[in-house]
């Protein structure tokens, strides 16, 4: 892992950028926040790099610089962490939190975090309409993380802001506010999992950090939700519950933490 940091190496942009296609509506699913106290994230999220600007030339060069973490465990945990489903989050997870949450389990946590990325999803589909952002593997070739069959669906929706990245985020935001005390790790380990988006080479790394701000932004008016305030109360009373059983020695968490000890860029 150490040599492949230090090969890296930054060199200008020789491509250019086009916007790709809209994404579908969001299926009409219902969340905590209403048009009314959905937050303008156009106004919140700084747009979408353009061709040839200083952010446009950075993502790039990250994009070239992480090509050579390919074959890493770094490589494989980003493999992994393409999985945005609720379940996938919550493995992601599970190291951070000292267990495994699944709706057998903590069906009232499942619920919050769904329910809650409904929010964070809709805000972050406005963007990517709005800008209609290519993925860096549509500007310069390069070998990225997932099959082709994957990379071909990811070609339909923009790169801007990260959708992955804003469920991630808003997860991990929920499950610190739940449990204070590991939000540390439970916050390192959201990061990571934006982080694994540049690192498969399938989005820049200012719609990772857009996807951030899109999931905070969403996370802050959802804390006016009395009905939000509820589940969050409810799915604490069940997490702390599970607390009370000691957590398993997991080597695979020990690699893991050795795994996120090297920054990807």
């Amino acid at each position: 892992m150490k040599q492949f940091l230090a090969a890296i190496v930054l060199v200008p942009i020789l491509a250019l950028s086009a916007r790709a296609q809209p994404v579908p509506a969001t299926p009409s699913r219902t969340g905590y926040l209403s048009t009314e106290t959905t937050p303008d994230v156009a106004k919140v999220v700084p747009p979408a790099p353009e061709t040839g600007d200083v952010r446009f030339n950075a993502d790039m060069a990250i994009y070239r610089a992480t090509r050579a973490i390919e074959g890493s465990p770094r490589w494989t945990m980003a493999q992994s962490d393409d999985n945005v489903s609720t379940a996938g989050i919550f493995n992601a997870f599970s190291c951070s939190l000292g267990m495994n949450l699944a709706r057998e389990n903590a069906p009232k946590t499942v619920a919050l975090v769904t329910r809650s990325n409904v929010d964070a999803g809709r805000a972050a589909g406005l963007l990517k309409n709005l800008y209609g952002h290519k993925r860096p593997f549509q500007v310069e070739d390069g070998n990225v993380c997932l099959s082709p069959q994957g990379k071909t669906a990811l070609e339909r929706s923009p790169d801007y802001p990260s959708g992955h990245t804003a469920a991630s985020w808003e997860a991990g935001l929920i499950l610190a506010q739940i449990l204070p005390r590991r939000s540390t790790g439970i916050l390192a380990r959201a990061r990571a999992f934006g982080e694994s988006r540049v690192v498969c080479g399938v989005h820049n790394a200012s719609a990772v950090e857009a996807g951030w701000m899109t999931a905070t932004a969403v996370f802050a008016a959802q804390n006016s939700s009395q009905e939000f305030q509820a589940d969050l109360k409810g799915a604490r009373v069940e997490l702390e519950e599970l607390l009370k059983s000691p957590p398993a020695t997991n080597q695979a968490c020990s690699l893991e933490v050795e795994t996120l000890s090297y920054r990807p860029y």
